[in-house]
């Protein structure tokens, strides 16, 4: 079968998604260790046996609803390669939303502090580190397995200002205090219908979910990081597009100023920062 022929095939199994034709295209440019475009240079190339029936696994894997990212093992994130498994959440185009916020608030060469609680494969905290060569960065996550892949990144991207621990939020955080605290953590409610739909079917509910209409832990981190503050220190999280209000009294209530709410592209406000006074 012609690469051309595989990837029609695979379009027509693969209908029912949004995405068939780059769906297929993907999978085989991983399969083949090809970029895509080489499938508009050779169309009539032959694929071996082999090869074409890893292709034709990962396809019935994609029809069955696996998300691509854990099929091919990794996830572009602020146009780096992260590597992911199914013990880290993917990451989302929404999230580098926090990265264009720090950008915003940092010169690029400053020397900053910088926390991220939940850190899980490691794209925001190795993405900061990336960007602002001169911060500090230490990245949290409560999961040895998440902690192994965002390892594995930060070797991969050849990242030197960072250090990984694993807390259970604040809990083992050395005593200091930072310039910045980062997190997108847990935040969709248990009963939310979106947990049955798409990619968060199959991605870890601990990175998900959160108890008490979602707020539990954004609660839980806002309680406790004013003690990891420097004075008018930030904190900034993502959260869902419609807890902007529900976060910004949150941080209120524990003492923080100046909240200021931030649209992703969409419109929807997926982002709200906070100042220490």
């Amino acid at each position: 079968m012609t690469i051309k022929e595989a990837l029609t095939e695979a379009a027509k199994t693969l209908v029912s998604s949004d995405s068939c034709v780059l769906d297929s295209e993907v999978l085989l440019a991983f399969v083949l260790n090809k970029n895509r475009s080489y499938f508009r240079a050779w169309p009539d190339e032959l694929l071996t046996t082999e090869k074409l029936d890893r292709f034709q696994r990962l396809v019935k894997q994609r029809q069955k609803g696996q998300p691509i990212a854990y099929l091919v093992g990794e996830r572009e994130f602020w146009s780096r390669r992260f590597i992911v498994s199914k013990d880290v959440l993917i990451p989302r185009p929404d999230t580098e939303l926090l990265i264009e916020i720090t950008h915003e608030t940092f010169a690029t060469d400053q020397y900053f502090s910088v926390l991220d609680l939940g850190t899980g494969s490691g794209a925001i905290a190795i993405t900061l580190a990336l960007e602002f060569p001169n911060a500090s960065v230490t990245a949290v996550d409560n999961s040895q397995k998440a902690l192994a892949i965002a390892e594995k990144n930060a070797l991969q991207h050849k990242v030197h200002n960072i250090q990984f621990l694993r807390s259970d939020w604040f809990e083992t955080v050395p005593n200091t205090r930072f310039d910045l605290i980062i997190s997108n953590p847990p935040y969709i409610c248990p009963n939310d219908p979106h947990l049955l739909e798409g990619d968060l079917r199959f991605e870890p509910s601990s990175a998900l979910i959160a108890q008490h209409e979602g707020l539990q832990d954004l609660e839980h981190i806002t309680s406790q990081a004013k003690s990891f503050l420097k004075h008018n220190g930030l904190i900034l999280f993502e959260h869902g597009f419609q807890q902007g209000t529900l976060v910004k009294n949150l941080l209120e209530l524990y003492g923080f100023k100046s909240t200021q709410h931030f649209q992703d592209i969409q419109g929807h406000v997926r982002a709200t920062l906070g100042t220490k006074p």
